[in-house]
């Protein structure tokens, strides 16, 4: 059985694939959701920096890919949202904010 915390740890890997920053730390990643008799479908609910993102399907995949690679993951899907809006200056890490000069 997978648990939250380390589906967020493993998606500390991916980056975003224009900023090359870490979608967690970006604040990308909404919520993570555990359901299944085996507790192992995972949802993983995000968004992306920009709603026309070019690379959206293709950034999708890459997030199902890393927590479907996870022991106790039996299926995975990345459900995009737009609601809120990605803000980096209440949403992402400070480190971040520091990357992209908004301090």
């Amino acid at each position: 059985m997978v648990t939250r915390e380390e589906v967020y740890e493993a998606l500390k890997d991916v980056q975003d694939p224009e900023l090359h920053l870490g979608i967690i730390e970006l604040g990308l990643v909404y919520d993570v959701e555990i359901a299944g008799d085996q507790k192992d479908d995972v949802s993983v609910i995000m968004t992306l920096t920009s709603p026309m993102c070019p690379v959206g399907p293709m950034f999708k995949e890459a997030v199902q890919s890393k927590v479907r690679s996870m022991d106790g993951v039996s299926k995975a899907n990345a459900e995009i949202t737009f609601t809120p809006p990605w803000d980096p200056r209440t949403m992402a890490s400070d480190d971040v904010k520091v990357q992209l000069g908004i301090w």
